[in-house]
Formats: structure tokens, C-alpha cells, sequence
């Protein structure tokens, strides 16, 4: 049986972004993929398309997992999870029900931060609805303050909630909605 060459060591190798590809390191792979959780492939091309730049390579995986949260979004989400969180002194809390389409995804450590992380959205900026859609014509709110999808996330001024849930669909790969939500708070 003939040997087959290496093609990535190969010394006919004339296209310039293969040799590119060798250049990345692997300790820049990694930094990525531990800030953003995207996979190793998906972190090295980001590197690549950014030219090595961690943050434009942070940003071009931001606007893919936008982009699959588009594509998964018409999927029917049926199971999930209902998450409360009483803040410190039991004066106040919340209930989300957070939904996704597997009762497999709905177990992982990732989505049930998330549903956390949302519970606590909702305990602290006290938002009236889910989305934009939710509020009636005619009613005189400001949208980023009272649609949750739209609020700043409260540990990162810089995303929103909506941007939160989206990092989580590309994580998971599934569709991922907020379904309710109440907010309870002694004496109101």
C-alpha cells in the first residue's frame, strides 16, 4: 500500500492561510475557547478569519452563535427547567421557567446556570415583560428597562440578557426561550 502524504506538512504547500493555520498556538486556542465555550475548530477559524486578534476573534464567535440562535429559533422548545432564587433576607425573589427542547440539555450545568442567572435578572431589575413583542402598543415603557430580553445582564452591563441565552444556544446547540416569569417581593 502506498504511503499517502502529509498534506499539512507538506512541502508543495503554496496556499498562504494553510500555512497561516500552522501559526496559531495552541495556548491562543485555549484562552479563547475558556472565554467563549466555543469548540476548538470554531475558536482556531475565529482566530484565523481575526488574524490572530483574541477580541475580534471573541466577536466573530459572538455574531456566529447570533447566528445559530437565529437559525434554532423556530424549534419547538417542551422541556426545561423552573428556577427560583430568594435573594439575601427572604424579602424578594423570583420564579423563571426557562425552556429548551431536550430534557438532556435541560440537565446540563450550562442551562441551569443560565436559568439561575436569569432568576437573578429578574429578582434585581424587576423587568414587566419578556420581550418587546409582550408589551401592549399603547403602554409608556422604555424597553430596556422593562422587557427582560432587552436589559443589560447585571454581572456584564455590556450584553444583554438576550445576548446571554444566545451564548448559551450556541453552547448547546438547541433553542433556548424564557416562558414566565413572577417576581415576588414582601409588603408590594
Amino acid at each position: 500500500m502506498p504511503k499517502l502524504p502529509n498534506l499539512l506538512f507538506s512541502p508543495q504547500m503554496s496556499n498562504k492561510t494553510e500555512r497561516e493555520k500552522l501559526k496559531i498556538p495552541t495556548t491562543r486556542v485555549k484562552e479563547l475557547r475558556d472565554q467563549s465555550g466555543a469548540g476548538v475548530m470554531d475558536c482556531r477559524n475565529a482566530l484565523l478569519e481575526a488574524e490572530g486578534d483574541v477580541e475580534k476573534a471573541l466577536e466573530i464567535l459572538k455574531q456566529k452563535g447570533y447566528l445559530k440562535a437565529q437559525k434554532k429559533a423556530e424549534r419547538a422548545v417542551s422541556q426545561g427547567v423552573i428556577e427560583a432564587y430568594i435573594h439575601a433576607g427572604g424579602k424578594i425573589g423570583a420564579m423563571v421557567e426557562v425552556n429548551c427542547e431536550t430534557d438532556f440539555v435541560a440537565r446540563t450545568d450550562e442551562f441551569k446556570e443560565l436559568a439561575h442567572q436569569l432568576a437573578m435578572q429578574v429578582t434585581a431589575m424587576s423587568p414587566q415583560f419578556i420581550s418587546e413583542e409582550e408589551a401592549p402598543g399603547e403602554a409608556d415603557i422604555e424597553p430596556q428597562s422593562a422587557c427582560l430580553l432587552l436589559q443589560p445582564y447585571i454581572k456584564d452591563p455590556n450584553k444583554t440578557i438576550q445576548d446571554i441565552i444566545n451564548e448559551t444556544i450556541a453552547k448547546t446547540e438547541e433553542n433556548i426561550k424564557v416562558s414566565r416569569f413572577v417576581r415576588f417581593e414582601v409588603g408590594s
